[in-house]
């Protein structure tokens, strides 16, 4: 009898490959394997909507009778802590073995562990991080007995935080070590607008700043002292700064691994019997020819189908488009394709509304555009870049995108051999 196919790891990426394999045709087991005891939910709510609803449940990924009706076993709360690929065998915590053909890899990321420097306090302070729906539930009783909260880090989580802690009428203090927010993820102007936005809302933000110290204030607070000097009393601490690639099982495994589990086309690890997906995976990125690694629901659920296509002999290389978004209070942030290696970013202008997106080139060539509360420029854009269309940077600063794309569809087609 065929062992199947086991996954590890119970995310969207996880989630996904098991439903893509049976809608490809795959008939052999599938087992999905999590250290988690909820069923399998959506993450992106829990620095939003979870935190603020008075009786929250996590927003499920498929519903509970899915996995019975595809024939899909998924068992929860137990940890594979070994996997050995000349045996085609895994093994959980409680000592069980279990036996497979193909493994697929879905462990995801965890939160970067906050270090300060010798000295810093950081021994048996309580500081929050949120990355499951744990963690959430933690935080919530956390926040309900908290007045003021200093978040570590401007990205899209620690952002997204300090706007639905400052609609629940917490003060809210940021530190970030770089010079503006998102720093790594979208363009200047984006980052300006962001910051006024939250800045706006009652927000605090400290930008080259980080924390140097951590120590017992008043009234069972904690003090900080910043990198710049200036002290402030909180009483919860989040830490934001990121996350690291869970590559533990892999690394044990022998696998290559380098900033992530590195893959093929066909999310291949270095052993084709095993592939690795979502945010643990690192692929050859074909648009900029480096390799990548994306921390986003669209990548892992579009690494999820390849893997599928993969596995059930469908040879179909790894070439999705990559978008993502983030809700920040009412700004909604949208981007699509990667602004890395960009020289010129071209503003295409607001409307009454303040609402705007900004077109990252490299020279003439469309990298990215990012949008804010503008989702039909982030349509447009999707189609453009899948398109292979690059508009002129003076038809996007006079706001004719839509139109120079639409005259560039109507162009008859230039046969290959001219």
């Amino acid at each position: 009898m065929a062992a199947g196919t086991i996954i590890i790891g119970a995310g969207h990426a996880g989630i996904q490959a098991a439903a893509s394999m049976r809608l490809e045709g795959y008939d052999g087991p599938i087992r999905v394997l999590t250290d988690e005891r909820s069923l399998p939910y959506h993450k992106p709510p829990l620095s939003k909507t979870f935190l603020k609803q008075p009786e929250p449940r996590p927003q499920l990924l498929r519903a509970e009778g899915f996995y019975t009706s595809n024939n899909i076993i998924l068992e929860r709360g137990v940890r594979v802590v070994e996997i050995r690929p000349d045996a085609h065998r895994i093994r959980l915590s409680c000592g069980r073995e279990e036996p497979y053909d193909k493994l697929i890899l879905a462990t995801g990321a965890r939160p970067r562990p906050l270090s300060l420097p010798e000295g810093g306090g950081l021994q048996g302070a309580q500081i929050a991080a949120l990355r499951t729906v744990a963690d959430a539930e933690a935080l919530r009783a956390q926040i309900a007995a908290s007045r003021s909260l200093v978040i570590v880090g401007a990205g899209f989580i620690g952002l997204e935080l300090a706007a639905t802690l400052a609609a629940l009428g917490k003060t809210v203090t940021v530190t970030e070590m770089s010079d503006r927010v998102l720093g790594r993820v979208v363009a200047p102007a984006v980052s300006s607008h962001i910051l006024a936005t939250l800045r706006t809302a009652g927000v605090t933000i400290h930008l080259n700043s980080g924390l140097s110290m951590i120590g017992p204030g008043r009234e069972h607070r904690h003090e900080m002292r910043l990198t710049g000097g200036e002290r402030i009393e909180a009483d919860l601490l989040v830490s934001s700064i990121g996350v690291e690639p869970d590559t533990g099982l892999a690394r044990a495994a022998g696998l290559n691994c380098d900033n992530g589990i590195l893959v093929d086309g066909l999310m291949q690890t270095s052993d084709p019997d095993i592939l690795a997906i979502g945010d643990c995976a690192r692929f050859p990125h074909q648009a900029s020819g480096r390799l990548l690694r994306l921390e986003s629901v669209q990548a892992a659920t579009d690494q999820a189908r390849t893997a599928a296509a993969t596995l059930c002999g469908r040879i179909i290389p790894y070439a999705a488009l990559p978008w993502f978004w983030s809700d920040i209070g009412d700004q909604k942030l949208q981007m699509a394709g990667i602004s890395t290696g960009a020289d010129q970013q071209v503003l295409l202008p607001a409307g009454q509304d303040g609402a705007f997106s900004v077109c990252h080139f490299a020279g003439s060539r469309l990298l990215a555009v990012d949008s804010v509360n503008r989702p039909a420029d982030h349509l447009l854009a999707r189609k453009m870049l899948n398109a292979g269309f690059s508009p002129r940077p003076e038809d996007v600063a006079a706001n004719r995108l839509a139109e120079a794309f639409a005259a560039w569809q109507s162009m008859p087609a230039i046969p290959a051999d001219q």
